[in-house]
């Protein structure tokens, strides 16, 4: 049985959680303070927190705008952080359309496309990219779990990149990459010879 919280306690916990975790949902939270989830939803008006897709949805905006490889909607999944040249997240909501019909299990390629076009996102530099891909499925994905991907730019040297995506679902590592992403030179711009391969 979850600990019961009096509710100036509460309240202040909830905050650390949703601070620490801001795509957490209500009934997530609902289950971790042993609470309804309109405990949960009148807690969060009381400390002017608005919902979890709203708060996904806030992040992703700011973390957008600092990407200069990809599009707005080519990212796959809500990019929520991002340090170009370092770090970034990003948040896949599955649903049955991703899924095959009969076993409700995601199809492989949704998983990796979050996790690659997050890969290509962290490279500072208008086109990116993948080169190479070394990846591991670590267990099937259910239409409707959360996907959390978390990328690292390992080590960069010129026009290449290594970057590592583990992606999660709650504390569970459910895939794995290694990818080789390359800043490309415009067409016809100055530098390196841009019909090179990628070397």
């Amino acid at each position: 049985m979850k600990p019961k919280f009096q509710k100036p306690d509460r309240l202040r916990r909830l905050r650390e959680v949703i601070e620490n975790d801001p795509f957490i949902t209500d009934k997530e939270l609902a289950c971790a303070f042993g609470v309804s989830i309109q405990t949960i939803r009148l807690d969060r008006l009381e400390l002017g927190i608005p919902e979890s897709r709203e708060r996904t949805r806030r992040l992703a905006e700011e973390a957008t705008n600092k990407v200069r490889s990809v599009e707005t909607g080519e990212v796959i999944g809500d990019l929520i952080h991002v340090k170009l040249g370092q770090e970034g997240i990003s948040v896949l909501e599955t649903d049955k359309d991703m899924a095959f019909q009969r076993t409700s299990i995601v199809r492989g390629h949704h998983i990796f496309a979050q996790a690659n076009s997050l890969a290509v996102a962290l490279v500072d530099a208008e086109i990116a990219l993948t080169g190479t891909a070394t990846i591991k499925y670590l267990r099937p994905v259910r239409a409707g779990e959360r996907l959390v991907a978390k990328a690292e730019v390992l080590s960069r040297s010129g026009r290449r990149h290594v970057v590592k995506v583990t992606t999660k679902i709650g504390h569970d590592d459910v895939f794995t990459g290694e990818f080789i992403v390359f800043a490309v030179e415009e067409p016809g711009g100055c530098g390196e010879d841009s019909r090179r391969g990628f070397d």
